[in-house]
């Protein structure tokens, strides 16, 4: 039997849905989100496919494929970066606890 990611790291159901949130954000990084949880960008995905319905799925993947903004090594700004207006009120956010 195929384990669910979520099983293979660990993760709370509310960590899964941050996961998600972050992966639709377009400038949270996938090395944002592994820093965070541990979860590689491969498994993202795998996350992201089991969570959200196909057609989603479909949409998410192809608007993340390519976005350079996804990848912190393919980004072209160096300094400045984003801060979600909501970003302390995200419960569980340990970024930005620090």
């Amino acid at each position: 039997m195929k384990m669910k990611i979520s099983e293979k790291y660990n993760l709370t159901t509310r960590d899964v849905d941050r996961i998600v949130e972050m992966g639709w954000e377009d400038r949270t990084t996938f090395d944002a989100i592994e820093i965070q949880f541990g979860v590689p960008e491969k498994d993202v995905i795998k996350l992201m496919r089991e969570e959200m319905k196909l057609s989603s799925w479909k949409m998410w993947r192809k608007r993340v494929q390519g976005r350079s903004t996804k990848h912190l090594k393919k980004r072209t700004f160096a300094e400045g970066r984003h801060k979600c207006s909501r970003q302390r009120a995200i419960s569980n956010n340990k970024i930005s606890k620090r």
